[in-house]
């Protein structure tokens, strides 16, 4: 059992600050009072361990809504407002929620035969006299997030308290905390890099400092002056930082001490450019059913060993399948506290791990040293901005489309972004590309739109008729 850690936190250090949003901020005392007023109105349409999903944007009143919705103990279905109706049409079916709690802002996205309470009507509710529990247990479902899978169809990952407490402690280990440790949260609250913030911050009782969107020249302005001390970035988002501190010609404050870096490897120039800066990088390779990091380069490292995702955090483990000794390459494989016990939906019944390994898809090596290096993050994975994108889910939208007989989607460079996806089709009939993107736009969220649709007579595939993406970029 652990105890809740709202109530914990609040009873620990309540005049701490524990978010601050623009010019307001709240302590841990303030932030349980507000959960358990909105505790008191869930309670009056849902109970206690029912499953509800939540959209809405990075704010104040989310994390709100979030913490309240953890002192029910419900099953938190995170939606990320990126996506499509349909796909989060998809999402709230197979999670089969009570309720979506969504913010007004977000109800056009939502389908339109669902079950929704708006926080604006959550707030007019009286509420309810309800009993908070004052422990969880470990193996309690706290959150849901979806991640695409190699079918095509997003698999609801379950992470429980301890897999949560887990990943923060362990984190904590590596990275070290203070009492002034303030953790710039720009990345969103529906994503485990954004989520694991917020567990962080009530283990710790460490301030969140949240934007709702990044800004580069706030952001930037908040590493200066030294009012922050960790923040979470993907290779897309620290290089606007670098080059707005290089506009400046300034240096990071020796007050900020970790810029932890993940969604994708990092390229070497921004390592090396960032520690003309002082800036601290600590690259990390982890994903949603690890529930956040589970290997991290110490900032240290950064220049002695390039490229790599660090070693194990404490209670983790990882290993090279059927690696026997340093740099053989194989399929990643992770053990811990921190991964996930299963999935939930059409993938319920799929084991998330064998033999208590977690076989990520991903191609790794450890060096002579057992620092970790991921050669690739999954064979035809596109990462773009942080952001997941699996062919097959382009790949099955245009698919569906009448005129279109085969398609595949691979990734090319993009220096914005990392990685965009492109995609070729075979086609039945004659159709316009500007038809094809539109079909899409319609079916997909923004990142994952093809950035260009090819027209071609065939698709490479291998002496058993599968598609080799690795080759599609040749058609060009």
């Amino acid at each position: 059992m652990q105890p809740n850690w709202i109530a914990q936190r609040a009873y620990l250090t309540p005049n701490r600050t524990g978010l601050s949003f623009g010019q307001q901020s709240w302590t841990f005392k303030q932030l349980h009072e507000e959960a358990l007023l909105i505790a008191k109105k869930l309670a009056t349409f849902a109970n206690t361990g029912e499953r509800i999903a939540i959209l809405a944007p990075s704010n104040p009143e989310l994390i709100k809504v979030i913490y309240g919705c953890m002192h029910m103990q419900f099953e938190i279905v995170f939606l990320n407002g990126r996506l499509s109706s349909r796909e989060l049409a998809y999402q709230i079916d197979d999670a089969e929620v009570k309720v979506v709690l969504a913010a007004t802002s977000e109800l056009e996205k939502l389908p339109k035969d669902i079950n929704v309470v708006t926080f604006e009507q959550l707030a007019a509710i009286e509420g309810t006299e309800i009993a908070i529990a004052k422990e969880w247990d470990e193996t309690q479902t706290i959150s849901i997030m979806y991640t695409s899978g190699t079918t095509g169809f997003p698999k609801g990952v379950r992470q429980t308290v301890g897999n949560h407490s887990s990943s923060a402690i362990s984190s904590a280990l590596n990275l070290g905390i203070t009492d002034s440790d303030v953790w710039l949260c720009t990345v969103p609250l529906f994503h485990i890099s954004g989520f694991s913030i917020l567990v962080r911050s009530l283990l710790y009782g460490m301030t969140v400092r949240l934007y709702e969107k990044f800004d580069t020249a706030l952001c930037t302005q908040e590493i200066i002056a030294g009012k922050v001390t960790k923040m979470s970035v993907v290779a897309v988002t620290l290089e606007r930082i670098l080059s707005e501190m290089e506009r400046l010609q300034v240096k990071a404050h020796p007050h900020f001490t970790t810029m932890l870096a993940g969604g994708g490897p990092v390229p070497i120039d921004y390592l090396q450019r960032a520690a003309k800066l002082h800036l601290p990088v600590a690259q990390t390779y982890g994903m949603t059913e690890t529930s956040s990091q589970t290997a991290t380069l110490a900032h240290e490292d950064a220049l002695k060993k390039l490229g790599s995702a660090g070693k194990p955090l404490f209670f983790n483990q990882i290993k090279i399948a059927g690696a026997v000794e340093p740099l053989t390459e194989g399929e990643i494989c992770i053990r811990g506290p921190h991964v996930t016990p299963g999935y939930i939906g059409r993938f319920k019944e799929r084991a998330a791990t064998e033999d208590g390994w977690l076989l990520t898809g991903d191609i790794g090596y450890f060096d002579e040293d057992g620092y970790l290096f991921v050669v690739d993050r999954r064979a035809d994975l596109i990462i773009s901005g942080g952001e997941n994108i699996y062919p097959a889910e382009i790949e099955n939208v245009l698919l569906a489309h009448p005129n279109v007989l085969e398609a595949g989607v691979c990734g090319i460079p993009d220096e914005d972004w990392g990685q965009v996806p492109i995609a070729f089709v075979v086609l039945k009939q004659p159709i316009a590309e500007l038809q094809l993107q539109q079909y899409c736009k319609a079916r997909l969220a923004s990142y994952k739109m093809p950035k260009r649709i090819y027209i071609v007579q065939s698709l490479p595939r291998n002496g058993s008729n599968k598609l080799l993406r690795r080759k599609l970029v040749e058609l060009i």
